[in-house]
Order: structure tokens, then sequence, then C-alpha cells
């Protein structure tokens, strides 16, 4: 059964061009499951039916997992049933029959706007680190990148006079992401100043963002940047990556940016995806009307 993972894994890698982070996603919590088929004496998928689906999920339970982490779950042993239904392996998919839990729907955290310039007011512009860690910052608000898609930017899929990116999302998907002036400002000056000195003596690289030892900047740094600076800046809250994503197209939508546009910008290939965040304008707009509007509120 660990041989059929393993091709699954190669094919999500070869025909899905599936990210890293689905990839490492996928394996261990599909092995995780295999594990669990073992421990219940079962060693080939002639054993494998609802009744033994059902006892994984309320282990799965029993062990404190929270329900979407349950849902991506069902979600990914559907997915590797479909590829062993499509290789013979299996005549049905047992998935099939199993139902995910309901998630409750939570609108995404994001920043104000008073929040986002003392954010970006605090590195230290003054060194190498600083004012990459300043144009970091300014890509992931301007832009809505995802965090695996900023460090996979090299030097060569900027076009700073027309203010754009070139951007490979999930997929392989080709799209470009747009950038404001402060935001090619920022990158102007990491680029001929503090890039240059990140640079490691005979080492060639085309990355756009660089650690201290002069290598491509990883996912798991860009975090602790952000956590960095939301600390200097006294930010009640924890920032993230996508709390940055959040605050993009929560400020477009506020901003009178049409769906359709903002779906484009995070490069989301379903409006479904993107429908969360109205929802996040229209609680805000609730809240400044009740605030602003004389009559809407009873006097107490």
């Amino acid at each position: 059964m660990d041989e059929h993972l393993d091709k699954f894994i190669t094919y999500l890698i070869a025909e899905k061009n599936a990210s890293p982070y689905t990839i490492k996603n996928y394996r261990h919590e599909i092995r995780q499951f295999l594990g669990f088929l073992k421990e219940q004496g079962i060693d080939s998928w002639d054993g494998v039916d609802r009744y033994v689906l059902r006892r994984y999920l309320a282990w799965l339970q029993a062990e404190g997992y929270v329900k979407a982490s349950i849902a991506r779950r069902i979600s990914e042993m559907r997915s590797f049933c479909r590829y062993l239904v499509r290789e013979d392996i299996l005549d049905t998919n047992p998935i099939r029959t199993i139902s995910s839990p309901k998630i409750p729907k939570r609108l995404p955290n994001y920043l104000d706007l008073r929040e986002v310039e003392a954010l970006l007011a605090a590195p230290d512009a003054t060194v190498p680190q600083g004012q990459r860690d300043r144009a970091i910052m300014e890509v992931l608000y301007a832009s809505g990148l995802r965090v695996s898609e900023l460090v996979s930017l090299n030097l060569s899929n900027l076009d700073l006079r027309h203010g754009e990116l070139r951007v490979w999302g999930k997929g392989g998907k080709e799209r470009l992401a747009l950038l404001g002036q402060p935001a090619c400002r920022a990158l102007t000056r990491y680029i001929q100043d503090g890039r240059s000195k990140l640079i490691k003596e005979n080492r060639v690289t085309n990355a756009l963002f660089l650690s201290r030892l002069g290598t491509r900047l990883s996912t798991r740094s860009v975090s602790n940047v952000l956590d960095k600076y939301a600390k200097l800046a006294g930010l009640q809250r924890r920032v993230t990556p996508h709390v940055m994503r959040h605050t993009f197209a929560t400020h477009l939508l506020d901003g009178g940016a049409d769906l359709r546009t903002v779906q484009e910008l995070l490069g989301h290939a379903s409006l479904s995806s993107t429908q969360i965040y109205t929802h996040v304008s229209q609680a805000r707009a609730k809240e400044v009307y009740r605030k602003a509007h004389p009559r809407a509120r009873e006097k107490e």
C-alpha cells in the first residue's frame, strides 16, 4: 500500500504540478491513514470499507483534530482513492460515501490601514536586511501574493517600470501581479543597495529575496520577518503572510474594486474562493453604518 502512495505522489508532481506544500500534506496525512490501517490489521485495499473509514474519522476526532483538518484528510483520501480506481487497483472509491464535516465559515483576519502603515515603517531601511524586509512587506501588501509565490520570485519576473510581477501560482498558472509606487520604490532601493550586499562572493543567483547567507529566502523566514516587525510595531495580533494577503483583498474591496478583479489579482481559480472577502467588507460597512447613521440603532 505504501508503494501506491509513492506512485500517487509522483503523479501529483508530474501530472498535477502540485505545490511542495500540497505534496508534503498529502504524503504525511495519507501515510497517517495507512498507518492506522496497519494498526487495524488491514494490509490490502480489499479490507478498506466505509466502516473502517468511519473508525478512522472517529479516531481523528478522539485525537483532537479540528473539523477543517478532518475535512482536508477526507479530501486527500478521496483524491488518492480516485487515483487508485484510475489505475485499476480499486474497483470503486470507498471514500465516495463519506461526507466531510461542515466547517463554519470564519471571516479572514486582516489589518487596518493604521496597522499596515506601522508595520511598513518598522524596518531599519539603512541596512540591507531592513531594506529587504521593507520590500517584502510592501510587495505582500501591494500584490496579495502567496508566500510561496513571493519566495519564488526572480529578478527576471520584475517589471518595475510598469509596476508588474510575473507570477506562477497554484498548478503552475501564470498571472500578472500589480505593484504600486511605494512597493516599486522599496524594491528599487533593495535591489540597488541591499541585495548586492547580501550576495556572497563567487555566488550567482537570480533569486529576488536573499537570506543573510546569500541564498533564496525561505517561506519560514518570511513568516519570521512579519512576526518580528509586528512586535516592533506594537501590533496586538499575529501577522502572517496570509494575513497580508487577506488585508490586500479586503482593502481593495473596501476601496471599490469589483470581485472579479480581486479574483484575478489573487489568482483564485473560482470566484467562490474570493467571495469570503465580500463578507468582510459587508461587516465593515455595517459597523460604519451603525456608528455613523443617526437612526441605525435605538437610543438606550
